[in-house]
């Protein structure tokens, strides 16, 4: 059976995109191809990489991808999932060949305010909505 490719993209792929890939692949990498990337790239968040090892899922050597370069090379994807606002997500591409375009809005791990502890306490809730939503998601397709 061939793995539906699945893009997550949000604004940096620093933390939402890039915990989704993750849990994806985890999850049901043997149905899925999960893969993200960002609008902007930036840099991988430190809190995002430590809550995924509380959960046993190592992030710590991703890189941060630009979502443009997909594009340009004409990778097709089943479903390109948009993590970001709204406001993000409509400037997502729209990529050749038929792609079926969702949107989860999560709060972006990098804004969050307060001290390390605070911020690891937000990015894990974060991570926990993200996990909840790719499993239900999953049992959907």
């Amino acid at each position: 059976m061939k793995k539906l490719k699945v893009l997550f993209v949000c604004v940096h792929n620093s933390a939402r995109s890039q915990m989704a890939e993750a849990f994806l692949n985890h999850l049901a990498g043997d149905r899925f191809e999960g893969q993200s990337a960002g609008l902007e790239p930036g840099r991988l968040n430190p809190f995002a990489i430590k809550v995924m090892q509380e959960v046993g899922i190592d992030i710590s050597g991703n890189k941060t991808k630009d979502v443009f370069d997909f594009y340009k090379r004409g990778v097709i994807f089943s479903y390109v999932i948009t993590v970001c606002d709204e406001a993000g997500a409509e400037r997502c591409p729209i990529f050749p060949g038929y792609a079926k375009r969702i949107h989860w809005s999560f709060e972006d791990p990098g804004a969050l305010t307060g001290n390390d502890e605070e911020k690891l306490q937000g990015a894990g809730r974060i991570r926990d909505q993200i996990r909840k939503q790719i499993e239900e998601w999953i049992e959907s397709v």
